[in-house]
């Protein structure tokens, strides 16, 4: 098992660096930090302009192979270089990551987590009112695009706070601006302020997996191992416990790979829509601003993310599934 999981943590970072680099190819094609410039009213002069784009590293008169061996020689010591500001693009990143990581990892535990109870649960009373109402729901939620659910839930938290006569459900902003009080008060404040964006990003988790663990559950309760159990004296619950829910879950650990990829494009409306000043909403300006490191910084953290979640998916798969160490 241990050279399994070297073996695929070598494939993740060959990866990371792969869709690192296409990401800065990408953004140095598809950028033109030089515009932000030209049509500036009275003109700037040109030495100027290349002055601010040499110091970020981004001024597109100097060959794109260069710019990128310099891009990649700074960030193997940890350093993305200078926003077009001339701002360490390591400063905002290290502030802006933590508000991703909270949401996301939250969102997506969350998610996840309900949604394999909620499949589990939906198999084992199939067509009764549960799995009914609960797939109307998965359905529901599957077809609302993620900004259009986070704009709900927000006009929801409004109207219930007017409703109650006080606000209990916060809906900008990471916690309250100029905020006194004892830590634990302090805490209260971030709590109300997650619940809503939490909740955009894990609803639509919570389909996505109770769908697919539903049809998992729904073919492992119909297999000859389950039944066999059955025969042997155990009970249906046993049986299901035991040797049918295992089974079960593996695939779901692929899948997590792939929802988690999902959730952090829909974390950019989310955040943008909330006012958490995280990965997200910094792409949506950065790229608004042609500022190619910024762009690339995002783009390297969420391959990471992405990769990462694939590796722990297939760890998980190894340790529920003895098959695969055996391959």
């Amino acid at each position: 098992m241990l050279g399994f999981i070297i073996k695929r943590l070598i494939n993740t970072l060959v990866m990371v660096i792969i869709a690192s680099t296409a990401g800065y190819f990408l953004a140095s094609s598809a950028l033109n930090p030089r515009g932000n410039y030209e049509a500036a009213n009275p003109p700037i002069l040109k030495e100027s302009i290349d002055a601010v784009l040499d110091r970020s590293n981004v001024n597109d008169e100097t060959p794109l192979l260069s710019r990128y061996a310099t891009w990649s020689s700074h960030v193997i010591r940890g350093d993305f270089g200078l926003d077009l500001d001339g701002n360490p693009i390591n400063d905002e990143f290290s502030r802006r990551m933590w508000v991703s990581l909270r949401l996301l990892v939250i969102g997506s535990f969350v998610g996840a987590t309900l949604g394999v109870l909620v499949g589990v649960v939906s198999a084992v009373r199939q067509y009764k009112l549960f799995d009914r109402g609960f797939g109307l729901g998965a359905y529901f939620l599957l077809s609302t695009p993620v900004f259009l659910l986070a704009i709900l839930l927000k006009f929801g938290g409004i109207k219930f706070n007017n409703a109650i006569g006080t606000t209990f459900f916060y809906t900008q902003g990471e916690y309250s601006a100029g905020f006194e009080g004892t830590d634990f008060a302090f805490f209260i404040d971030r709590l109300q302020h997650m619940i809503l964006p939490t909740l955009s990003i894990a609803l639509g988790s919570i389909a996505f997996y109770s769908r697919y663990q539903r049809n998992s559950m729904l073919d492992v309760l119909s297999s000859d191992h389950l039944r066999t159990a059955r025969a042997k004296g155990l009970t249906k619950r046993q049986s299901l416990f035991r040797h049918g829910l295992r089974v079960a879950i593996s695939p779901m650990a692929t899948f997590f790979a792939y929802g988690f990829g999902l959730l952090i494009a829909g974390a950019a409306f989310t955040e943008t829509i909330y006012g958490w000043f995280g990965m997200g909403q910094w792409f949506i300006v950065s790229v608004a601003k042609n500022d190619i490191n910024a762009v690339t910084a995002v783009v390297t953290f969420t391959s990471v993310l992405v990769l990462f979640s694939g590796f722990l998916a297939d760890v998980i798969l190894v340790a529920l599934d003895p098959r695969v160490r055996s391959r």
